[in-house]
């Protein structure tokens, strides 16, 4: 067996009580009744176009609550796991193990005050040829991901959260990893929440620090690529009606450090408020559809934004609409921001478009679907004066370029076909390629972290690179999920001429969560 394939010694001793603590509770979950479903057809891989999101106490009067900006869920589970509603384990009839016992653990007679656990586990191998781009030996990261949480409900209009989680790093050629890949342990998210379901609205609003994803997925993500993901602190507050909703928060950044709970910091020089609008457009509005439109304006202040040759204070303000849904067999989902404000004295005006369609080949949710996106962001200024047209996701999902992290949307013009087939119910690959291009040669080519290839600003090539990617997810049970990635990232001259060269990547994990 290659050596990539193979978690090292240290990587093993170092984390033995960790390790020994989550392969049991895994062991114990791939054991339980839970997974019968697998022969019973019961476990389809997760399908983006058809997750949704069942809220904790559903108001009289509910906006839709897949389009309510608090992620996706799929079988139960969700990345915001605070999002999830686990109250039907109240009646012993739908427990299947002692895992299902902790979902729901009444703590008075009247069992409308309780907690709920939830935890994951996940064991990572990532594999880079040429990392940065520089032709040099290949990188290897084993990575581990634990978390763990607790969710008390104190009726129907109280909540508190938290959750603690741990991301350990090691291997060849590693460097220094990222504080979002190697902390010891870190308080990940701690809120409390207050809901006034009412008859015509829902109003709340919570106060901590709290994943945000009210927003596309390219602006705004928890980045789960990462082993730890990214959080914000603050406040959020909503008001929801059955048709229309409205969503306002002011937030400060997180700066992780690599030791325990006390060296994650609230940023206080990267702050991000605003409002994000959402209405229902009719059913009947393009035959049979479900179609939402959210309008938002956004404000990003950086006290040490970093462009071109040093860092200086940027105030970026959003203004944008994102149309989404399904119109029959059809799935969009189209973004639309301009992006003003200062950097440095100098003003800013710029733009991004995000176009993502998918059509469904047949009736059944597991039929072929084939798609694109075509997008653009602008691009120029940043390494010489006057306006600053390169343009910013506040925090993005940062894997959907290039799961090298190689692509980000500033400068940037993309077109990616696709494909997705499901030749099990519980298996779905999807293969894409790609061609980057730079909206302007007289900027760089930048990375997912924000960072400028440096030299590519010299080069005055359009072409950035072409890249063929893989994705295969295969959902042994609605717990245990398998999935693989391979790209191949075919260097353009915009990267060439300043000295870099082309990369593979494969990355495969396990993982496990109740």
């Amino acid at each position: 067996m290659p050596d990539w394939f193979s978690f090292p010694q240290s990587f093993r001793t170092r984390r033995v009580i960790y390790c020994g603590t989550a392969l049991g509770v895994l062991a114990l979950g791939m054991l339980t009744p839970g997974c019968q479903a697998l022969a019973q057809g019961h476990n389809p891989a997760p399908d983006p176009t058809s997750q949704t999101r069942a809220p904790a106490e559903p108001a009289v009067s509910a906006y839709p609550a897949p389009a309510a900006g608090d992620g996706l869920t799929t079988s139960g589970y969700n990345l915001s796991r605070w999002a999830e509603d686990w109250t039907k384990m109240r009646d012993a009839k739908n427990r299947r193990d002692f895992l299902d016992r902790l979902k729901f653990l009444p703590l008075n007679r009247s069992q409308n005050i309780y907690l709920t656990f939830s935890g994951e586990m996940r064991l990572r191998l990532n594999q880079t040829g040429n990392p940065n781009l520089r032709k040099g030996p290949r990188q290897r990261q084993d990575i581990m991901r634990l978390v763990g949480g607790a969710d008390l409900h104190i009726t129907r209009y109280f909540r508190a959260f938290g959750e603690l989680a741990h991301g350990g790093i090691s291997g060849p050629n590693i460097g220094t990893p990222a504080a979002s890949m190697r902390n010891k342990l870190v308080l990940q998210q701690y809120f409390a929440e207050a809901d006034a379901p009412l008859k015509a609205v829902n109003i709340g609003a919570r106060y901590g620090r709290q994943e945000f994803t009210d927003g596309a997925n390219l602006m705004t993500s928890q980045r789960d690529n990462n082993t730890l993901r990214f959080v914000l602190n603050g406040t959020r507050f909503w008001v929801r009606g059955r048709m229309i909703r409205g969503d306002f928060f002011d937030f400060r950044y997180t700066r992780l450090g690599r030791g325990g709970v006390r060296d994650d910091v609230v940023d206080r020089g990267i702050r991000f408020s605003g409002g994000t609008g959402g209405l229902v457009i009719p059913k009947d509005f393009l035959g049979k559809s479900k179609l939402y439109l959210d309008p938002f304006v956004w404000r990003l202040r950086n006290r040490r934004a970093v462009w071109g040759t040093g860092p200086a204070r940027e105030d970026r303000m959003y203004y944008g609409v994102r149309l989404w849904g399904d119109v029959q067999r059809l799935t969009i989902d189209w973004v639309g921001n301009y992006q003003g404000g200062h950097y440095d004295g100098r003003t800013i005006a710029a733009w991004q478009f995000f176009l993502a369609q998918t059509y469904r080949l047949g009736k059944a949710p597991t039929s072929p679907r084939i798609g694109f996106h075509a997008d653009y962001a602008s691009g120029g200024g940043a390494f010489g004066k006057g306006t600053m047209r390169n343009a910013l996701a506040p925090f993005g999902n940062n894997i959907y370029y290039s799961y090298q992290l190689f692509l980000t949307p500033t400068n940037l013009v993309a077109l990616a076909p696709n494909i997705t087939v499901s030749p099990l119910e519980s298996l779905r690959l999807t293969i894409e390629h790609q061609f980057a291009w730079r909206a302007t040669v007289l900027d760089a080519v930048y990375r997912a972290n924000g960072t400028a290839f440096a030299g590519t600003q010299n080069t005055r090539a359009r072409r950035v690179a072409q890249s063929t990617r893989a994705q295969a997810v295969f959902t042994w049970t609605p717990r245990l999920t398998f999935t693989g990635r391979y790209e191949h990232l075919q260097a353009g001259p915009a990267l060439t001429r300043a000295g870099y060269t082309s990369s593979d990547f494969f990355a495969g994990w396990a993982n496990y969560r109740f």
